[in-house]
């Protein structure tokens, strides 16, 4: 047993230095862009930046749950430990296998959240939600059960779907840049691709979830929230009104009180 625990550590300690590296580096490089254009802050009346370093705190403890998650799901599937075989790596299984890995994990995020949301387990999801207008810093401001519950997909999902380790890992990346976007608070990707018939999104989408609490639990796409009434009913007219040239004079920005 011992054995194993120090052949998973170089796993979870490389896992847990690269996302907090990525964590500070990509807030940085956001923030550096945002400051140049804050007529696209979405929620123009709050400043969430308040608490930068109380999140930043929570979020290099929460990532310790993040990176364990993640440095499991890969040591497990090195180690043959899997129900299946992950497929070869070929440009096609790639493809397919993160497209498989980012419907699968926006299902598990959408009902993953909104049973966070449940008056049995909201208090320990109510740490994130201290940032009514989310920032960068925001993005893993998580309880420990909250990140083990979010993120504990990259554990499990090795298990039963034939993912490969490195388009596990490229997953990963992807979704910390996604959720830092997320929540970054300002809009820069406001178009026809991100709203009705499009189950794209953008980071209105999850600024409405932190300001209005009740709507928008998904991930990657708004199909879950679609198809269940929870997408939020200002959520396509809101993203038009950012579309226009009018964007960067700030006079189509929503403010919230």
């Amino acid at each position: 047993m011992l054995d194993v625990l120090l052949e998973f550590l170089p796993f979870y300690a490389g896992a847990y230095g690269i996302n907090v590296a990525l964590y500070f580096a990509t807030g940085a490089v956001l923030v550096a862009i945002q400051n140049r254009h804050p007529e696209r802050r979405i929620q123009q009346n709050r400043r969430g930046e308040k608490r930068m370093w109380t999140e930043i705190r929570q979020s290099v403890l929460s990532l310790t749950v993040t990176a364990g998650c993640l440095a499991g799901g890969v040591f497990a599937s090195v180690k043959g430990w899997t129900f299946v075989e992950p497929l070869p790596l070929t440009w096609w299984s790639a493809i397919l296998m993160f497209a498989v890995s980012v419907v699968a994990f926006d299902a598990w995020f959408y009902w993953g959240h909104r049973l966070m949301h449940t008056r049995w387990l909201y208090r320990f999801h109510a740490e994130h939600h201290r940032s009514v207008a989310p920032t960068v810093w925001s993005t893993y401001s998580d309880s420990l059960v909250d990140a083990f519950v979010m993120q504990s997909y990259y554990l499990w999902a090795v298990f039963i779907l034939p993912i490969p380790v490195e388009v596990l890992i490229v997953h990963r990346l992807v979704d910390h840049f996604n959720g830092t976007i997320g929540h970054s608070g300002f809009e820069f990707y406001a178009s026809p691709l991100v709203r009705r018939p499009s189950p794209m999104v953008c980071v209105t989408f999850h600024d409405q979830h932190h300001a209005h609490f009740r709507y928008n639990f998904a991930n990657f796409f708004s199909v879950w929230d679609r198809l269940c009434g929870t997408i939020d009913p200002r959520y396509d007219t809101d993203v038009l009104r950012m579309e226009g040239p009018e964007t960067t004079s700030g006079e189509r920005f929503p403010k919230e009180g």
